[in-house]
C-alpha cells in the first residue's frame, strides 16, 4: 500500500495530470531504482521521458555500461551532463594534490552553476521548454526528511516545475515495477548496496576491489581518495 503524504495528490494522480499535459517531461535519471521506477511509471501512463544523467565524475567505464543498457531497455537516448558537484568538489580542494592546487589556485576557480542554472541550459539545448516538468525518483519513506519536505512544499512544485512521480511508493512497489518490466538493476547495487553518488569510503573503497581502472579514472581528479580510505582504517595496497 502506496505512503500517505498528508494534503498532496498520490502518485496515480500525478501521472495522470502529468499525462493529461500531454507534454515531454524531462527526467533526472541517476541509474538508481527509485529513478528506474519513475521512468516505467511514467511510460506506463504514456509520458514520453527526456532522460539525463549527471555525472559526478566523467568517464567511468561502469558509468557508462549502465547508461548504454538503459538506453537500449528504453529505446532512448540519455543526455549527460555533469553534475554541478563535481565542480563544488574541485573548488573546495576535496582530496586534491598540491600540483592540483597550483592549477586550481592559477585560474581562480572554476565557475560552478548551480542545478537551476543547469536545467536552464539544458532544457534550451534540448529544445524543451522552460516550464517542462522535471521529473526525479524521489520517495517519501526514504526519509522524514523527505517526507516533511513533500508535505511541506508538495509532490508538484508550480514555481520550480519539480515534480516526484513515484512520491509515494514503497520499496516493494518500486521492485515490483522494476521486476514486472524485466529490467535490471546496474552493477551498483552489488557492489555499494545502492547507486554511485558520492567519493567518500563508501564508493572508493568497493570500487578500488571491485572497479580498479574505475578507481585509477577518479584517482586521475582526486589524487588523495586513498586519504579517506586510510582514515577509516582500511589501508589500501602500497601504503
Amino acid at each position: 500500500m502506496p505512503t500517505v503524504i498528508k494534503g498532496q495528490p498520490t502518485s496515480k494522480e500525478v501521472l495522470q495530470l502529468l499525462k493529461d499535459e500531454n507534454r515531454p517531461v524531462a527526467l533526472s535519471f541517476s541509474c538508481g531504482k527509485d529513478s528506474i521506477a519513475a521512468w516505467l511509471a511514467m511510460l506506463e501512463y504514456g509520458i514520453e521521458v527526456v532522460p539525463f544523467y549527471f555525472w559526478l565524475v566523467p568517464n567511468l567505464a561502469f558509468i557508462d555500461e549502465e547508461l548504454a543498457y538503459f538506453e537500449e531497455f528504453f529505446d532512448t537516448p540519455i543526455h549527460r551532463y555533469p553534475n554541478p558537484s563535481f565542480y563544488r568538489l574541485l573548488n573546495g580542494a576535496v582530496f586534491q594534490s598540491p600540483e592540483h592546487l597550483k592549477v586550481l589556485d592559477a585560474v581562480g576557480g572554476i565557475p560552478t552553476p548551480d542545478y537551476a542554472e543547469m536545467w536552464e541550459v539544458i532544457l534550451d539545448e534540448n529544445g524543451l521548454p522552460q516550464d517542462t516538468w522535471r521529473a526525479d525518483g524521489v520517495r517519501a519513506a526514504d526519509s522524514i526528511v523527505r517526507r516533511s519536505s513533500f508535505t511541506q512544499h508538495g509532490v508538484m512544485k508550480q514555481a520550480s516545475r519539480k515534480v516526484s512521480p513515484v512520491a509515494d511508493f514503497l520499496k516493494a512497489e518500486v521492485m515490483e515495477i522494476i521486476e514486472r518490466h524485466g529490467c535490471k538493476l546496474p552493477i551498483d547495487y552489488e557492489i555499494f548496496g545502492r547507486s554511485f553518488d558520492g567519493i567518500d569510503k563508501r564508493f572508493t573503497e568497493p570500487m578500488k576491489e571491485h572497479l580498479p581502472e574505475d578507481y585509477e579514472r577518479l584517482r586521475q581528479w582526486f589524487p588523495l581518495i586513498d586519504a579517506d580510505i586510510i582514515r577509516w582504517g582500511a589501508e589500501p595496497d602500497g601504503f
